[in-house]
C-alpha cells in the first residue's frame, strides 16, 4: 500500500526513487505556508517546524510524525498522544557530525580563528604578539550531558590531550576515560572550556544564566551544540564584554537563526554557525532514512524503535 507521507523538506534525490515506491511524497514546505500539502497526509518527516494541536488538527488522518534530529521541543507531544499521533526521533542520526561540528567550535573558539582572520583582513601589524589563544592539551573539558553526542565530544578530547569531566545526573559511574563530577558547580569551577549536550525542556530554559557564566573559570570557552534556549544570550554577552570569557561557539541560538547585527554576530570572539551542525551529506542522508523508515513502521503497523511516548501504542487502540 502506498501512504500519503509529508515532508517538511525536499527529498533528497538518491531517496526519492525508493521513497517513492513507498509512499506518496506530500509537500515540502513553502515560504507562504510551513505546512504545505499536509492535509491529506498519514505520516509526516519533520524537520524545525513546530507541530501543536493545530498542526496536527489540519492532517485529521495523521499517524505519526518522525523527527530528522533528536529534539522534540518543536512537537507537542501531549496533543500527539491525545490524537492518538505517535512521536519519534532519529537520536542515532545526528550524533557524528554534530559531535565534529562541537569540536571545530571549541578549536576555533580556544585559537580565537575569527579574530585572528578579521585582524588580517584589516590589515593590522603585530600580530602575533597581540593574538593569545588557549591550548587545549592538558586542559579540562567539562560536557553537560553525556548522551550519544556527548561521549563522541568526550572521545575527540580525549584525542587531543584534553582532561573530561562529566556532569549528567542520569549517569550511576563515571565512564571511562572521564571524571564524573556532582554538581554542575564543581563542573564550571575547573573546566577550561564547557560544551552543553542537554535537551531543552519547560525546567532548564536560559540554565545558563549569568551566575553560570560567572561560574566558569577567567579565560574559559563556551560551547553549545544543543538548543539556544538554554543560555540566557544577555548573560553571555555580559561574559564576553567583561572579557571573563576567552570566546564562544554556537551552532543554536534564540532566536534562530540570530538577525543581522544581533550582538553576537558583531563580535570576533563568538563563532556561530546557523544551526548546522548535522548538515553534512552523510547526515543527511541518515537521519532522513531513519525517519521515513519510522514513519512507514508505524503505517504499516509496526513499532518504530524510537517511539517518544511508548504509551501511545499500538497506534489507535
Amino acid at each position: 500500500m502506498i501512504h500519503p507521507v509529508w515532508f517538511e523538506r525536499q527529498v533528497l534525490a538518491d531517496l526519492r526513487p525508493d521513497i517513492e515506491q513507498r509512499a506518496t511524497i506530500l509537500g515540502p514546505a513553502t515560504a507562504a505556508d510551513r505546512y504545505h500539502g499536509i492535509e491529506s497526509a498519514t505520516g509526516a518527516v519533520v524537520g524545525v517546524s513546530r507541530f501543536d494541536a493545530d498542526v496536527m488538527d489540519r492532517a485529521p488522518g495523521l499517524k505519526v510524525i518522525s523527527r530528522t534530529g533528536i529534539g522534540v521541543d518543536s512537537v507537542d507531544i501531549a496533543a500527539a498522544t491525545g490524537r492518538g499521533i505517535a512521536v519519534c526521533n532519529t537520536p542515532d542520526g545526528p550524533t557524528i557530525s554534530t559531535a565534529e561540528h562541537a569540536i571545530t567550535l571549541l578549536l576555533a573558539a580556544s585559537k580565537r580563528v575569527l579574530q585572528a582572520n578579521s585582524r588580517l583582513r584589516a590589515g593590522e601589524h603585530d600580530l602575533y604578539i597581540r593574538h593569545q589563544g588557549l591550548e587545549l592539551d592538558g586542559s579540562v573539558l567539562g560536557l553537560i550531558g553525556y548522551g550519544r553526542i556527548g561521549r563522541r565530544v568526550a572521545r575527540a578530547a580525549v584525542g587531543l590531550g584534553m582532561r573530561v569531566m562529566v556532569f549528567d545526573p542520569y549517569l550511576d559511574e563515571s565512564p571511562e576515560s572521564v571524571t564524573l563530577t556532582e554538581t554542575i558547580d564543581d563542573l564550571l569551577a575547573n573546566a577550561d572550556a564547557v560544551s552543553l549536550h542537554v535537551p531543552l525542556t519547560s525546567d532548564n530554559a536560559g540554565f545558563f544564566d549569568a551566575h553560570r557564566f560567572g561560574q566558569m573559570k577567567p579565560g574559559s570557552v563556551f560551547v553549545n551544540t544543543a538548543r539556544g534556549g538554554l543560555v540566557d544570550h544577555d548573560a553571555l554577552l555580559g561574559a564576553l564584554e567583561s572579557g571573563h570569557l576567552l570566546g564562544a561557539g554556537l551552532d543554536v541560538s534564540d532566536p534562530e537563526p540570530l538577525p543581522p547585527g544581533h550582538p553576537l554576530l558583531e563580535r570576533d570572539d563568538v563563532i556561530v554557525t546557523p544551526h548546522v551542525a548535522s548538515a553534512t551529506k552523510a547526515t543527511k542522508h541518515r537521519m532522513l532514512q531513519m525517519a521515513f523508515d519510522q514513519v512507514m513502521d508505524v503505517l504499516e503497523g509496526r513499532r518504530p524503535p524510537h517511539l517518544v511516548d511508548p504509551s501511545v501504542w499500538p497506534v489507535g487502540q
